[in-house]
């Protein structure tokens, strides 16, 4: 494996969930994106930009993506190391089997970043190599990659995020799930407004307030203004995630009380914050005044995807 000449920390051999990490590393992981980010302006004079040299790192993204493939690939070349796209049609497991493709990969690349349908498939993989650190980079269930620079941007926001408020209106889906995760192990108090059926799952709910911290709090409601009441924050997702495309008209009519317009933002504090994951539907989730408001941080979301993906590789290859 790979030989830092500074001490990036350890974790988990696989990141599938923020769950797979402990509060203290959470915070390691955040300190370090930061300072990558402030780093990045020095190129290829950065203290890390040799430090992955000689590693490989495999991307199968059976869903589409943007901004996580872009700042993943982007991430791995700034840090030295190499790229190895592989087709996204092995990861219906279909032609082999997935414990055969995970065997195989490990004996070439040090880790596989994967962007999936059925969060068993990564889970799958990473058990079946021991040697091959998997990164999920979003499954139905789960979308840990997003939830870390999520925090990392409202850290940056914020200075401290003890005893803040975030609410989360729209669909409890992976987003919401490891946000609630990565907020309440930051001390962030949680609000998490779905209509009726369309709520997180009991069980993720009490995962994100297991692992809160400094008295922070996780709540459900189905009044989105009683959920973003006093919020410091504001945030939402498309009402249709990928693969419900069947439901999406069926999940218009549900959430439109959902949307997150200037009158919602108005129950929230005076300098609420804005969030979303993108890609945004607008005048669907949230107004196109909203999205492109002052208070809008969607962006600066986007661009932390990078420095905290960088910490995340350090960490787990470093």
């Amino acid at each position: 494996m790979i030989n830092a000449t500074r001490g990036y920390g350890t974790m988990s051999k696989d990141f599938l969930s923020i769950l797979d990490l402990e509060a203290d590393d959470l915070v390691r992981l955040l300190d370090l994106a930061g300072q990558l980010k402030a780093e990045r302006g020095l190129g290829r004079q950065a203290p890390t930009a040799t430090v992955l040299s000689g590693a490989h790192v495999a991307l199968l993204f059976e869903k589409p993506s943007l901004r996580t493939r872009s700042t993943f690939e982007i991430a791995v070349r700034e840090l030295g190391g190499e790229i190895l796209n592989v087709s996204a049609e092995l990861a219906g497991g279909s032609r082999e089997p997935l414990e055969d493709i995970a065997r195989n990969l490990e004996r070439w690349v040090d880790a596989l970043v994967i962007r999936t349908f059925a969060h068993e498939k990564a889970a799958t993989l990473a058990a079946a190599a021991p040697r091959l650190h998997v990164i999920n980079a979003l499954t139905d269930e789960q979308h840990p990659c997003q939830a870390l620079a999520d925090v990392l941007t409202l850290r940056e926001q914020w200075g401290s995020c003890r005893g803040r408020t975030l609410a989360y209106v729209g669909d409890g889906n992976n987003v919401a799930a490891s946000l609630a995760q990565a907020a309440a192990m930051t001390g962030i108090t949680v609000h998490l407004a779905s209509p009726c059926g369309y709520a997180l799952p009991e069980r993720v709910v009490d995962q994100a307030r297991e692992v809160a911290r400094d008295g922070a709090q996780v709540r459900c409601f189905t009044d989105p203004f009683e959920a973003v009441c006093g919020a410091d924050a504001v945030y939402t997702d498309v009402w249709t995630s990928m693969g419900r495309e069947s439901e999406a008209e069926q999940r218009r009519l549900v959430f439109s009380p959902y949307q997150v317009s200037n009158r919602l933002m108005a129950a929230a504090r005076a300098d609420a914050l804005f969030m979303h994951c993108l890609p945004a539907h607008r005048g669907e989730e949230v107004t196109t005044e909203v999205l492109e408001s002052s208070v809008s941080i969607v962006f600066d979301q986007a661009e932390n995807l990078l420095h905290s993906q960088k910490a995340l590789l350090l960490m787990l290859l470093a």
